[in-house]
């Protein structure tokens, strides 16, 4: 629950400051006729739409198990950040190419370059106070890993997909600076379009990222390493299991992990000596992983134990 509110309060300033960054940057578009600034309003209109998805996703997954879906809807919210992906690429790269080119073929000069750059300004101390709460809250589930591996590790896309969005929108503030600004200097309008290119690829390198990201998690990827052992070393420590033969973790949302063990009992163990094992684990792994939802036990010997022990008393 704690990890779902910090999700939505990075949502949540990234929803506010998009908005108001959207409607001052189309403002300014439409009073200074600046390719570049329209491009941004675009970005930060789909950064508002993401926004709204993500909340979207995060409230859909919340949904408990019913009888079509007897293991929850954790994956909605995969789902959606895959959706914000497509969005991201089709229609802020897409769109801001689209009017990079068209302003190349057709030039024209910004005009009163001080109300862009009263917008940038703006714009930037918007997506860094939200860029800052994203990384906070980043920061305190990646542990000492790298920021790269942290993400390709994460099972909450809700939080890497903000923090990325604001990155672009801060590296695309930069570019649409420098393109005004060449635009002006060099007395050349067609830079104002190339800056709007220079947007494309960010927003197209961004949404190529996320989409693999979330592409992963909606296929359904493994719990992290360390959750694993101690799974199975809850597992193994049981005084009724002779031996784990394997198992299996998938998450289905990012705190819905569904176990499933592969157990060897000890051969003369009764039924209700084996129910209790299984009661004790569950209890156990529970206990130690909140954030696994469902564990099933099959009860199996070791692959090839019984030919062996077969065997062995035949030869003797």
């Amino acid at each position: 629950m704690a990890a779902h509110t910090g999700s939505r309060r990075v949502i949540y300033a990234a929803l506010a400051g998009n908005l108001l960054i959207a409607l001052t940057k189309f403002g300014a578009a439409a009073y200074t006729g600046s390719s570049a600034m329209l491009s941004e309003g675009i970005h930060s209109l789909v950064d508002t739409g993401n926004g709204l998805l993500l909340l979207y996703g995060l409230r859909r997954a919340a949904r408990p198990p019913d009888p079509l879906h007897p293991l929850g809807h954790g994956r909605e919210l995969y789902f959606w950040s895959f959706i914000v992906a497509l969005l991201v690429f089709a229609v802020g790269a897409g769109v801001s190419f689209y009017e990079g080119v068209i302003h190349i073929l057709e030039p024209h000069h910004a005009t009163d370059l001080l109300v862009n750059y009263g917008v940038l300004g703006m714009s930037v101390a918007f997506e860094g106070y939200s860029w800052t709460i994203a990384l906070r809250e980043f920061r305190l589930t990646k542990g000492d890993v790298g920021y790269l591996d942290a993400v390709r590790q994460s099972k909450d896309p809700s939080v890497f997909t903000v923090l990325f969005e604001d990155t672009a929108a801060l590296i695309g503030l930069a570019i649409a600076f420098i393109g005004i600004s060449a635009a002006a200097y060099f007395d050349a309008p067609i830079l104002d379009g190339v800056a709007s290119l220079g947007i494309a690829a960010v927003l197209g390198t961004t949404a190529i990222f996320l989409a693999r990201e979330s592409k992963a998690l909606l296929l359904g990827e493994a719990a992290m390493p360390e959750v694993q052992q101690a799974i199975l070393a809850i597992a193994r420590a049981d005084e009724a299991v002779r031996s784990v033969n394997g198992m299996t973790t998938v998450h289905l949302g990012p705190h819905d992990i569904v176990v499933a063990l592969s157990l060897e009992f000890e051969d003369d163990l009764t039924t209700a000596e084996i129910e209790a094992s299984v009661a004790r684990i569950e209890k156990l792994i529970r206990s130690a992983e909140p954030a696994v939802t469902s564990v099933s036990f099959k009860p199996q010997d070791m692959p090839g134990r019984r030919e062996r022990s077969r065997g062995g008393s035949a030869t003797a």
